[in-house]
Protein backbone atom coordinates (compact mmCIF):
# COMPACT_ATOMS: atom_id res chain seq x y z
CA UNK A 1 0.00 0.00 0.00
CA UNK A 2 1.25 3.81 -0.95
CA UNK A 3 0.98 6.26 1.79
CA UNK A 4 0.50 9.76 0.43
CA UNK A 5 -0.15 12.83 3.12
CA UNK A 6 -3.28 15.06 3.03
CA UNK A 7 -2.34 18.55 3.72
CA UNK A 8 -1.25 21.98 2.21
CA UNK A 9 1.57 22.13 4.51
CA UNK A 10 5.41 22.17 2.81
CA UNK A 11 7.12 21.91 6.33
CA UNK A 12 4.75 18.84 6.82
CA UNK A 13 5.36 17.07 3.69
CA UNK A 14 9.23 17.85 4.12
CA UNK A 15 9.14 16.19 7.04
CA UNK A 16 7.28 13.44 5.95
CA UNK A 17 9.29 12.79 2.74
CA UNK A 18 12.43 12.30 4.93
CA UNK A 19 10.86 9.34 6.25
CA UNK A 20 10.99 7.24 3.24
CA UNK A 21 7.40 6.15 3.81
CA UNK A 22 5.95 9.27 1.58
CA UNK A 23 4.65 8.28 -1.80
CA UNK A 24 2.41 11.15 -2.99
CA UNK A 25 1.02 13.87 -1.61
CA UNK A 26 -2.84 15.25 -1.83
CA UNK A 27 -4.41 18.69 -1.53
CA UNK A 28 -7.58 20.34 -1.55
CA UNK A 29 -8.91 23.70 -1.37
CA UNK A 30 -9.73 23.71 2.03
CA UNK A 31 -5.94 22.62 2.89
CA UNK A 32 -4.26 25.12 0.47
CA UNK A 33 -6.72 27.58 2.27
CA UNK A 34 -4.93 26.66 5.41
CA UNK A 35 -1.31 26.91 3.80
CA UNK A 36 -2.07 30.30 3.21
CA UNK A 37 0.22 30.41 0.16
CA UNK A 38 -0.38 31.17 -3.47
CA UNK A 39 -1.61 27.66 -4.84
CA UNK A 40 -0.37 26.88 -7.59
CA UNK A 41 3.42 28.18 -6.58
CA UNK A 42 3.05 26.37 -3.77
CA UNK A 43 1.66 22.70 -5.58
CA UNK A 44 4.93 23.28 -7.75
CA UNK A 45 7.25 23.21 -4.53
CA UNK A 46 5.56 20.20 -3.29
CA UNK A 47 5.81 18.37 -6.93
CA UNK A 48 9.70 19.07 -6.47
CA UNK A 49 9.58 17.58 -2.83
CA UNK A 50 8.22 14.75 -3.30
CA UNK A 51 8.69 11.99 -6.87
CA UNK A 52 5.60 10.20 -6.49
CA UNK A 53 2.04 11.79 -7.51
CA UNK A 54 0.76 15.14 -5.90
CA UNK A 55 -2.78 16.16 -6.20
CA UNK A 56 -4.03 19.35 -7.14
CA UNK A 57 -7.74 19.74 -7.34
CA UNK A 58 -9.41 22.31 -9.83
CA UNK A 59 -11.43 25.18 -8.50
CA UNK A 60 -14.44 25.26 -10.59
CA UNK A 61 -17.57 23.24 -11.02
CA UNK A 62 -18.32 23.65 -14.79
CA UNK A 63 -16.54 22.17 -17.48
CA UNK A 64 -15.69 24.50 -19.46
CA UNK A 65 -13.57 26.05 -16.76
CA UNK A 66 -12.65 22.91 -15.18
CA UNK A 67 -10.91 22.20 -18.10
CA UNK A 68 -9.40 25.57 -18.38
CA UNK A 69 -7.77 24.96 -14.66
CA UNK A 70 -7.25 21.32 -14.94
CA UNK A 71 -4.78 21.97 -18.43
CA UNK A 72 -3.23 24.77 -16.33
CA UNK A 73 -2.65 22.44 -13.14
CA UNK A 74 -1.26 19.26 -15.30
CA UNK A 75 1.30 21.96 -17.16
CA UNK A 76 2.91 22.54 -13.34
CA UNK A 77 4.76 19.70 -13.06
CA UNK A 78 5.09 15.66 -14.30
CA UNK A 79 4.05 14.47 -11.05
CA UNK A 80 0.79 16.27 -10.88
CA UNK A 81 -2.80 14.55 -10.82
CA UNK A 82 -5.23 16.96 -11.22
CA UNK A 83 -8.39 16.21 -8.58
CA UNK A 84 -11.50 16.68 -9.94
CA UNK A 85 -15.18 16.31 -8.19
CA UNK A 86 -17.47 12.94 -9.45
CA UNK A 87 -19.61 14.69 -11.10
CA UNK A 88 -20.71 14.84 -14.58
CA UNK A 89 -18.18 18.06 -15.70
CA UNK A 90 -15.63 16.13 -13.63
CA UNK A 91 -15.84 12.97 -15.42
CA UNK A 92 -15.62 14.74 -18.76
CA UNK A 93 -12.69 16.78 -17.83
CA UNK A 94 -10.79 13.23 -16.73
CA UNK A 95 -11.78 11.60 -19.78
CA UNK A 96 -9.53 14.38 -22.08
CA UNK A 97 -7.01 14.67 -19.28
CA UNK A 98 -6.39 10.97 -18.79
CA UNK A 99 -6.70 10.63 -22.88
CA UNK A 100 -3.17 12.60 -22.90
CA UNK A 101 -1.73 11.21 -20.36
CA UNK A 102 -2.35 13.40 -17.44
CA UNK A 103 -2.83 11.89 -14.12
CA UNK A 104 -6.28 12.75 -12.81
CA UNK A 105 -7.82 12.08 -9.13
CA UNK A 106 -11.19 11.41 -9.14
CA UNK A 107 -12.68 12.81 -5.67
CA UNK A 108 -15.65 12.96 -3.41
CA UNK A 109 -16.87 9.24 -4.37
CA UNK A 110 -19.15 7.84 -1.90
CA UNK A 111 -20.61 4.70 -4.00
CA UNK A 112 -19.25 1.93 -5.87
CA UNK A 113 -20.99 2.98 -8.89
CA UNK A 114 -19.32 6.52 -8.96
CA UNK A 115 -16.23 3.92 -8.53
CA UNK A 116 -17.02 2.52 -11.92
CA UNK A 117 -17.63 5.68 -13.66
CA UNK A 118 -14.45 6.99 -12.65
CA UNK A 119 -12.40 3.88 -13.92
CA UNK A 120 -14.83 3.98 -17.03
CA UNK A 121 -13.52 7.84 -17.51
CA UNK A 122 -9.74 6.81 -17.40
CA UNK A 123 -9.30 8.21 -13.78
CA UNK A 124 -5.67 7.39 -12.54
CA UNK A 125 -7.03 7.41 -8.79
CA UNK A 126 -10.77 7.24 -6.93
CA UNK A 127 -10.93 9.02 -3.93
CA UNK A 128 -13.63 6.88 -1.94
CA UNK A 129 -14.14 9.28 1.34
CA UNK A 130 -14.54 6.06 4.13
CA UNK A 131 -14.52 8.58 7.41
CA UNK A 132 -17.44 11.07 5.93
CA UNK A 133 -19.40 8.00 5.20
CA UNK A 134 -18.65 6.74 8.77
CA UNK A 135 -20.06 9.75 10.24
CA UNK A 136 -23.22 9.37 8.81
CA UNK A 137 -23.55 5.72 10.38
CA UNK A 138 -22.59 4.49 6.97
CA UNK A 139 -20.22 1.91 6.82
CA UNK A 140 -16.83 3.57 4.61
CA UNK A 141 -14.42 0.35 4.86
CA UNK A 142 -17.24 -1.88 3.01
CA UNK A 143 -17.35 0.88 0.00
CA UNK A 144 -13.42 0.00 -0.13
CA UNK A 145 -14.36 -3.49 -0.40
CA UNK A 146 -16.90 -3.27 -3.22
CA UNK A 147 -15.00 -0.74 -5.31
CA UNK A 148 -12.05 -3.88 -4.99
CA UNK A 149 -14.25 -6.54 -5.84
CA UNK A 150 -15.59 -4.91 -9.06
CA UNK A 151 -12.24 -3.73 -10.30
CA UNK A 152 -10.82 -6.80 -10.15
CA UNK A 153 -13.78 -8.01 -11.75
CA UNK A 154 -12.93 -5.83 -14.78
CA UNK A 155 -9.09 -6.29 -15.52
CA UNK A 156 -9.47 -3.37 -18.45
CA UNK A 157 -9.97 -0.61 -14.88
CA UNK A 158 -6.47 0.65 -14.32
CA UNK A 159 -7.97 3.08 -11.63
CA UNK A 160 -6.41 2.97 -8.48
CA UNK A 161 -8.56 3.28 -5.17
CA UNK A 162 -7.52 5.93 -2.87
CA UNK A 163 -8.80 5.50 0.37
CA UNK A 164 -9.27 9.00 1.63
CA UNK A 165 -10.87 10.51 4.49
CA UNK A 166 -8.91 8.55 7.07
CA UNK A 167 -9.38 9.17 10.51
CA UNK A 168 -6.80 6.95 12.38
CA UNK A 169 -4.67 3.73 12.22
CA UNK A 170 -7.52 1.57 12.16
CA UNK A 171 -8.78 2.75 9.09
CA UNK A 172 -5.46 2.37 7.38
CA UNK A 173 -5.20 -1.56 8.71
CA UNK A 174 -8.67 -2.04 7.70
CA UNK A 175 -7.87 -0.23 3.75
CA UNK A 176 -5.04 -2.46 3.72
CA UNK A 177 -7.04 -5.76 4.52
CA UNK A 178 -9.44 -4.66 1.55
CA UNK A 179 -7.11 -4.11 -0.97
CA UNK A 180 -6.67 -0.42 -1.10
CA UNK A 181 -3.82 0.79 -3.27
CA UNK A 182 -3.27 4.00 -1.66
CA UNK A 183 -4.09 5.27 1.71
CA UNK A 184 -4.06 9.15 1.83
CA UNK A 185 -4.01 10.68 5.16
CA UNK A 186 -3.13 13.88 7.62
CA UNK A 187 0.54 13.87 8.89
CA UNK A 188 -0.76 13.13 12.38
CA UNK A 189 -2.05 9.90 11.38
CA UNK A 190 0.89 8.67 9.79
CA UNK A 191 3.07 9.43 13.02
CA UNK A 192 0.65 7.44 15.31
CA UNK A 193 1.25 4.65 12.90
CA UNK A 194 4.45 4.28 14.78
CA UNK A 195 2.74 4.16 17.88
CA UNK A 196 2.09 1.25 20.30
CA UNK A 197 2.08 1.00 24.05
CA UNK A 198 4.24 -2.06 24.39
CA UNK A 199 6.91 -0.53 21.65
CA UNK A 200 7.08 2.50 24.50
CA UNK A 201 7.18 -0.24 27.15
CA UNK A 202 10.20 -2.17 26.05
CA UNK A 203 12.25 0.57 24.46
CA UNK A 204 11.92 2.04 28.33
CA UNK A 205 13.52 -1.28 29.50
CA UNK A 206 16.20 -0.78 26.74
CA UNK A 207 17.37 2.03 27.78
CA UNK A 208 17.17 1.37 31.48
CA UNK A 209 18.87 -1.82 31.27
CA UNK A 210 22.06 -0.13 29.06
CA UNK A 211 22.29 2.50 31.36
CA UNK A 212 23.19 -0.09 34.10
CA UNK A 213 25.92 -1.23 32.10
CA UNK A 214 27.90 1.75 32.20
CA UNK A 215 29.02 1.65 28.60
CA UNK A 216 28.65 4.11 25.36
CA UNK A 217 28.64 2.87 21.99
CA UNK A 218 30.57 6.05 20.64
Amino acid sequence: MKFFVDTGDITEIRDMAATGLLDGVTTNPSLIAKAGKPFLPLIEEICGVVSGPVSAEVASTDFETMLKEGEKIAKIAKNVAVKVPLTEAGLKVCKILSDRGTMVNVTLCFSAVQAILAAKAGATFVSPFVGRLDDIGQDGMALIADIRQIYDNYPDFKTEILAASIRHPQHVLMAAKYGADVATMPASTIKALYKHPLTDKGLSAFVDDWKKTGQSIL
